[in-house]
């Protein structure tokens, strides 16, 4: 054997110390984990824009991306392969169903190239929702139709469903901006329903902060629907934004049409380590569930104190009625030192503001408490 190749077997050895040295050492929670990183250099901003996890990757993660040094002269094949593997084995689905990306943007960049465009067909989304699919479509030349969501902030799936032909509907569950859910059984009862030629994106961002029993992952749904995806990301609950890590669960045929427009490699060693440590620590879900709730109630307390009112929030963020123009809104916290969400058209007075530490909520809290008198 060629003295330079390296085994599956070490490969996996060596992505795997970090664990093992996880399990030897005393056990470093989420919220002690930053003190045994270093911390970025102060900008004096509170960053509540982007719907990041305050508290980062867990340190099994952070070991694991340790121990990749020896390897990050080597293309990511073999550690592809075994995330896959991983990932395979936690949503009991065989291996040849998933496609990995840099981040679940990659994945909506691949079905947008794949199921839509003049050929395809056009892409369908709510009104509000994660804007990043609408520009992948339109650069591929497709229409894009927009369906506002209901009275209770839910994807309007009837009338997506009379505008669907062929191409794509893209449901992101729950919703970036609103943090609101889609009712499991109407979900269910729109995949049922949806023509087999019409592809259904369901995105799971931010799935493993839904806890209303009206909600549910679709990933079982895939093997009875050929049409079905289902896209998850390793950058909110795992705190892996800036690592870039993502996958997408379908039948084996939607996968090969994906693998034509997909870059090889596209996910890089230490990524991959850090999504497979990750998913082998527990508490990383459980406690940063626990946080983001806790700093949300604090903050949703504050703000129905000063009278305004949240949309039913099942994620990391919550967006909430300003009762006046948000942009100004938004450039008076920026002046505070506070970045809060961007403008989203469809709710000209509403903020978008992701749940941050505790104490970069109550900064927050102080902030908003001036913009509102100024």
């Amino acid at each position: 054997m060629n003295t330079y190749s390296i085994s599956r077997r070490r490969f996996a050895h060596l992505l795997g110390i970090g664990a093992a040295a996880a399990i030897v050492r005393p056990r470093i929670t989420i919220a002690e984990e930053s003190a045994t990183v270093p911390a970025p250099a102060k900008t004096g901003i509170v960053r509540l824009s982007a719907n990041e996890n305050p508290y980062g990757p867990s340190s099994k993660a952070h070991e694991a991306m340790k121990n990749t040094h020896g390897v990050c002269n080597r293309y990511p094949d073999q550690a592809n392969d075994l995330l896959i593997d991983k990932i395979a084995r936690i949503d009991d689905i065989n291996r040849d169903q998933i496609v990995l990306g840099d981040g679940s943007s990659e994945i909506l960049k691949l079905c947008a190239e794949t199921f839509t465009g003049p050929t395809e067909g056009k892409l369908v989304v709510a009104d509000p929702t994660f804007e990043a699919i609408l520009e992948y479509s339109k650069a591929c030349g497709a229409d894009v139709v927009k369906v506002p969501l209901t009275s209770s902030y839910a994807h309007n799936l009837p009338k997506m469903l009379a505008s669907a032909q062929k191409g794509l509907v893209y449901i992101c569950n729950p919703n970036n901006p609103t943090a609101t859910i889609t009712p499991k059984n109407d979900l269910r009862d729109f995949i049922a329903k949806t023509a087999p030629e019409t592809m259904i994106l369901v995105d799971e961002a931010y799935f493993h902060y839904a806890d209303s029993p009206d909600y549910e992952t679709v990933i079982p749904l895939v093997k009875d629907h050929p049409n079905l995806i289902v896209a998850r990301t390793f950058s909110k609950i795992y705190g892996m934004a800036g690592l870039r890590c993502g996958y997408c669960v379908a039948q084996p045929q939607t996968i090969k049409r994906m693998h034509g427009y997909q870059m090889w490699d596209s996910v890089n060693v230490m990524a991959l380590a850090a999504a497979s440590a990750s998913l082998d620590d527990g508490d990383q879900v459980t406690n940063g569930r626990k946080m983001n709730a806790q700093a949300k109630n604090y903050t949703l307390t504050e703000l129905d104190k000063l009278g305004y009112r949240s949309m039913p929030s099942q994620a990391n963020f919550v967006m909430f009625d300003c009762k006046k123009p948000v942009v100004p809104m938004i450039k008076a916290m920026k002046d505070k030192n506070v970045a809060v969400g961007r403008l989203f058209p469809a709710y000209p007075t509403h903020m978008r503001l992701t749940i941050g530490k505790q104490e970069e909520m109550e900064a927050f809290v102080s902030a908003f408490k001036q913009v509102i008198v100024a």
